[in-house]
């Protein structure tokens, strides 16, 4: 009796499985989808934004030779800086040193520096401090708290917690 109720049970079993994978080795859909718990339809998300900026009016600066105005050789930009919110705040020059021997990189205020005619590689970028500034400027260290050097007047403090 027991063996009778056992094979009934897997013979019925066998039927309602079998039709389902038979489904499933078709490749069609399963016949009911869960719908978003909020209730709403998912909206593809839109294009993104595009902005096109001609090629004479935007250039990369890294690697950039810096100048000052009285067209002193004042090293080159080897990074940038931003805040939190990601708006440039100040420029790491490499200065001094022959051949990377005698480098030492310092930090400029992002004002301190004009980009005047930058429209080639070869051009410079004009920085607004003299030889001696620099010369005086601490030595930029990462994660260390950064000393700005900027022109006259254009430096704003940062204002965040530590």
């Amino acid at each position: 009796m027991r063996a009778n109720i056992f094979i009934t049970f897997v013979a019925a079993a066998f039927a309602v499985i079998a039709p389902a994978r038979a489904a499933d080795d078709q490749g069609s859909p399963p016949a009911t989808k869960t719908a978003p718990q909020d209730g709403a339809k998912k909206e593809p998300a839109p294009p993104p934004s595009v902005t096109v900026i001609g090629a004479r009016d935007a250039h990369g600066i890294l690697g950039r030779e810096v100048r000052s105005a009285a067209n002193e050789n004042m090293g080159r930009i080897v990074d940038v800086i931003v805040d939190r919110e990601g708006a440039v705040r100040a420029a790491v020059i490499d200065f001094g040193g022959f051949l990377g021997v005698g480098s030492r990189k310092i930090v400029v205020d992002w004002n301190a520096l004009h980009f005047a005619s930058v429209s080639s590689k070869s051009d410079s970028i004009t920085l607004e401090l003299t030889k001696e500034q620099v010369n005086a400027a601490p030595e930029y260290k990462e994660d260390t708290p950064l000393i700005v050097l900027g022109a006259a007047g254009s430096l704003r403090p940062w204002e965040y917690d530590h």
